[in-house]
């Protein structure tokens, strides 16, 4: 996608700040693996998303932080099972996150610091049962699919313009590869 669509997405098109991480969205299909901390995936079902919410209400975007020399499409397979209950079918990466921390030591002693990449996709899950929730990560109390319209409202509920943004993006891009129709998203 050409960098001006960028400016379509407002917030995404601006630096973002999560606590000590400073973050700048980039367009990609792949990256430096070494660099690799975290990935994500907007989840989706056909034409429907899926969402999900944690135990202190927020709606979120699935995925997280890789384990000790796991690939990302593993690590992202867990987190999928972890947090949707669900199995990866595809994943297509659109972007990237370019992150920079300014704490002192990185939130796991194996991943890259102080900069990092967070790796942005979209992919088909298929929901074979409840979210694992093991001790150690976010405890999901809620796995919907819903329409964008849904998603999108649920986010801006919750002050996530920038889930808001890369779920519409998301949903551009599928529908400019025409990839929206057949219950696949490749």
């Amino acid at each position: 996608m050409p960098l001006e669509t960028l400016a379509l997405y407002p917030t995404l098109s601006n630096p973002i700040e999560w606590g000590p991480v400073h973050a700048s969205f980039v367009f990609s299909s792949g990256t430096d693996e070494e660099q690799v901390s975290n990935v994500s995936i907007v989840p989706c079902s056909g034409d429907k998303y899926i969402i999900i919410q944690v135990e202190h209400g927020m709606w979120e975007l699935p995925g997280g932080t890789l384990e000790p020399g796991e690939h990302y499409l593993d690590g992202l397979r867990r987190e999928v099972m972890e947090e949707l209950g669900g199995e990866l079918v595809s994943y297509t990466i659109f972007g990237q996150f370019n992150c920079e921390s300014k704490a002192a030591v990185p939130y796991k002693a194996h991943i890259p610091h102080p900069r990092f990449v967070r790796l942005m996709g979209y992919g088909h899950v298929e929901l074979v049962g409840k979210p694992l929730n093991p001790p150690d990560g976010e405890q999901v109390v809620a796995v919907e699919v819903v329409s964008l319209e849904e998603a999108l409202q649920r986010f801006h509920s919750v002050g996530r313009s920038d889930l808001a943004e890369l779920y519409q993006l998301a949903d551009a891009i599928r529908k400019e590869k025409g990839e929206t129709n057949d219950g696949n998203c490749l």
